[in-house]
């Protein structure tokens, strides 16, 4: 089991490869990660520009919220990457961006069908666009729960992505290939109507790819 201090390493990596993959600017968006055995978070600080971070900064709280250690008060999206954190076991790290190109998907309601042979790799399905809720108790948390599929990212109509893996360096891959698609997929859109994948081809890439693909004894991520 990796130490806190790892898992606050990995978490700091996830905001800032965010930030250098240009998910995000400034402050906007944020990383976490979780000790499931400890029971602890650990996510970016409110409203901190992650050009002036540093992995002390990020907050550590308990799995209602409860800030445990840290002088900032945690990302308010925490919330959201708790109500995650609870219903999805599988899940070690989140993350939330306003991604561009996916977003702009997201304010015309518009899912990802499997339309790339990399969406099929990544993601296993379309990526689903969820309706617009508003941010009072757990209702984007529930959004991400009830529409969430196969894919490990989703659109939050009018508002922007949430991606997640069972790490915070998973979490981050998913988001970058998440605006990847969505720019091809956007510029497509511009020429014509793409045709997204038959299930069977969808499922021969994902199956490859989680197979055989890579290294031996190396995880993807």
């Amino acid at each position: 089991m990796p130490s806190l201090e790892q898992l606050r390493r990995d978490v700091y990596e996830a905001n800032i490869g965010v930030y250098r993959s240009g998910l995000v600017t400034m402050h906007s968006g944020n990383a976490s990660g979780i000790d499931r055995k400890r029971g602890i978070v650990l996510i970016k600080p409110s409203g901190m520009d992650y050009d002036r971070m540093k992995p002390a900064d990020m907050v550590m709280t308990d799995l209602e919220g409860r800030k445990l250690k840290g002088k900032w008060n945690p990302s308010v999206d925490l919330p959201e990457h708790l109500y995650i954190y609870k219903h999805c076991p599988e899940v070690g790290g989140v993350i939330h961006t306003h991604s561009n190109y996916a977003t702009s998907l997201g304010l015309l309601g518009k899912p990802i069908p499997a339309y790339l042979t990399a969406i099929a790799d990544e993601f296993g399905d379309g990526i689903p666009c969820a309706p617009y809720v508003d941010n009072q108790a757990d209702h984007i948390g529930q959004a991400i729960v009830r529409y969430k599929n196969k894919a490990p990212a989703i659109i939050m109509a009018n508002h922007g992505t949430f991606a997640w893996g069972p790490t915070p360096r998973a979490a981050l891959k998913a988001a970058v290939m998440l605006e990847d698609v969505s720019k091809t997929v956007h510029l497509a859109l511009l020429l014509g109507k793409p045709k997204s994948l038959p299930p069977h081809e969808v499922k021969k890439w994902w199956d490859r790819y989680h197979s055989w693909y890579g290294q031996p004894g190396k995880i993807k991520q």
